[in-house]
């Protein structure tokens, strides 16, 4: 659903690394290595994670699309290499090897396992769980990093916090601060929940289900300030802002859930409560209220974008599951994988890159320009559709 950016990734779990192509940036963007790995520690520094964050370091190497430290209008090509691929290298193996590798044909529930093995007629669960795994996120993380940068040019963050994790939630409301704001708080909490108190419960439940050796879900939450009123369009089903938003985010993986706004709650109210009065301020017109989440008919409305995705608990345990063995047709136990308790506070990260990566391609969608001077000059001749801050939309 994107219409001017175009990216790809390719790469398992425990092969070599993952690859990434971004296409349509505009030239002369600022954009180095360095820039795109602070995202991936982001995403790697955080509570609930496994074994496998102390071996990835996540080093990005740029091959291709950047000059002298600027994009010059080509695709963005991205390398990480995996580490742990060291340990894998015979049941990974890109050729054929001399050892035949281990098979696993017991699926996990809740996996993609038995459903990728039947779709591509395997036994080996191995085929379809390296490219589903989370680890591909670390790429998208990447991409995500190449959109932040346009973004923050033209004046728009995107930040996110953690709402729940299992049925420990804080009910907080953090609307005075900004995007950039949320972020230095969160990043200084290993769960990246806004309340210490609250980040210490959910660290606490965490814990217990790790010594329990079973796993916890939650809820994040996405925002995005400073954006120009009018992304998105009202015409078709694949164009309205948040159809694009929802595909990207609920294309991660263990997501279930996904909100706007007052989001499920704007059920249980009326119109009269719904609505976002409109009131008139020095600059334009500003609303007393953001249930819409700024997105009103597919349209950013130049009041912040808020989003919520609700995640379910990851399903490899160290607990015994139930399941059958491909090969022979008889009850099986799943097999008990190291992996990550919880994976929330990393989601978070990825939200927001997904987010960055939807909400640089409305922009160059609506505004267009091959550079980054060309882009910044039709946003600033577009002035009537400008967002102000606060809240503001000028008209």
């Amino acid at each position: 659903m994107l219409k001017k950016l175009r990216f790809l990734t390719a790469g398992e779990s425990h092969g070599p690394g993952l690859t990434g192509i971004l296409e349509g940036l505009p030239a002369g963007l600022e954009l180095t290595a360095a820039m795109i790995e602070q995202q991936l520690r982001r995403r790697r520094q955080v509570g609930g994670r496994g074994a496998r964050m102390s071996i990835e370091q996540d080093r990005v190497e740029i091959t291709g699309g950047i000059r002298q430290g600027f994009t010059i209008g080509s695709p963005v090509a991205l390398l990480i290499s995996n580490r742990d691929h060291d340990n894998w290298s015979t049941v990974m193996s890109v050729v054929a090897a001399d050892e035949k590798a281990a098979e696993m044909t017991i699926p996990r529930p809740g996996h993609i396992d038995l459903a990728g093995c039947l779709k591509y007629d395997t036994e080996d669960t191995r085929n379809v769980s390296e490219r589903a795994s989370a680890r591909e996120t670390a790429m998208r993380t990447a991409i995500g990093a190449c959109c932040r940068r346009l973004l923050k040019e033209l004046g728009i963050a995107v930040g996110s916090r953690v709402l729940q994790a299992g049925d420990i939630r804080d009910l907080n409301e953090y609307d005075r601060l900004t995007p950039m704001e949320i972020n230095v708080q969160a990043d200084g909490s290993e769960m990246r929940c806004l309340d210490p108190l609250v980040s210490g419960m959910m660290a606490d439940a965490v814990e217990k289900a790790r010594e329990e050796g079973d796993t916890l879900g939650g809820m994040l939450e996405v925002r995005a300030a400073g954006l120009p009123v009018g992304l998105g369009s009202s015409s078709q089903w694949d164009l309205k802002l948040q159809a694009r938003l929802a595909a990207a985010l609920m294309s991660l993986g263990g997501m279930k859930g996904f909100e706007v706004g007052a989001g499920i709650s704007v059920a249980e109210l009326r119109g009269s409560e719904a609505n976002d009065g409109i009131v008139p301020v020095d600059r334009g017109v500003s609303r007393l209220t953001n249930h819409a989440g700024g997105i009103e008919g597919g349209l950013s409305n130049g009041s912040d974008i808020i989003l919520r995705l609700a995640m379910k608990p990851i399903p490899s345990l160290r607990q015994t599951q139930q399941s059958v063995d491909l090969k022979t047709g008889s009850p099986a136990q799943a097999p008990q994988e190291r992996g990550d308790t919880w994976g929330v506070a990393a989601a978070s990260i990825v939200a927001e890159a997904m987010t960055c990566l939807v909400l640089a391609d409305a922009l160059l969608e609506k505004f267009g320009g091959d550079t980054l001077q060309q882009l910044k000059g039709h946003i600033q001749s577009s002035g009537r559709w400008l967002a102000g801050r606060d809240n503001r939309s000028h008209v």
